[in-house]
């Protein structure tokens, strides 16, 4: 049975941005998910991803960007999404039985949830769905630096053909941060975990990382 899904408006400073809230009975915990740059909370994948996270009991958040919610095309600068993404929380949070809060996010929605943990805000873990380690092409840009002051329990889910992240790059990173963090990847996969030669629809695609993140949640239960 399809959990069902409520719209909701979330206060951003003196702003507000849209989101979507899903609350199966009982949840195991709750989880809050974040668009990338160039999509909305709105995309088949990230809707795909949470429908399948409600099926298996977990809890739901998505939510918008202001930017995105203005119609701008280019994403917030850090402190604009943190705050966003505090906003977004302490919305699930007064929404919650108590059950752990997850923060997750698709590329930068998930960097920026790891800038607003390194900064202070509380979660219980972090679900990266590619991250975005460096921009195409230019792997000396790391962006690294704030992940190895993380201690809390990390998975990152990423394609091996991902040009946002070498897979040398990206293992080296996690087996810095050390035991905390987890690395899955997703033989063939694209930046949107697209294979070639494979047609799946986005929302196929999302729903497919639901059970590594899942499992991974489970896991650290009682952490």
């Amino acid at each position: 049975m399809t959990t069902p899904e409520s719209p909701l408006t979330i206060a951003v400073g003196d702003s507000a941005v849209s989101g979507a809230y899903a609350r199966p009975d009982t949840p195991a915990a709750t989880v809050v998910v974040a668009h990338g740059a160039g999509t909305g909370m709105e995309h088949p994948f990230l809707a795909g991803f949470t429908r399948a996270l409600n099926d298996m009991g977990i809890a739901t958040l998505r939510f918008n960007f202001p930017y995105r919610e203005a119609g701008r095309k280019f994403p917030d600068r850090p402190p604009a999404a943190v705050a966003a993404w505090r906003a977004a929380m302490a919305e699930a949070a007064a929404r919650s039985g108590g059950e752990p809060l997850w923060a997750a996010g698709k590329s930068f929605g998930g960097r920026m949830a790891s800038m607003a943990v390194a900064e202070g805000m509380p979660a219980a873990g972090l679900v990266y769905l590619g991250y975005p380690l460096h921009p195409p092409g230019k792997p000396e840009k790391l962006r690294d630096e704030h992940l190895y002051g993380l201690t809390l329990p990390m998975l990152f889910l990423q394609g091996t053909r991902d040009p946002f992240a070498t897979p040398e790059l990206l293992e080296a990173v996690v087996a810095r941060i050390g035991p905390s963090a987890s690395l899955e990847w997703r033989e063939g996969g694209g930046h949107t975990f697209d294979v070639a030669g494979t047609k799946r629809s986005a929302d196929e695609v999302g729903a497919s990382l639901a059970g590594p993140a899942a499992a991974f949640i489970a896991a650290h239960a009682s952490g």
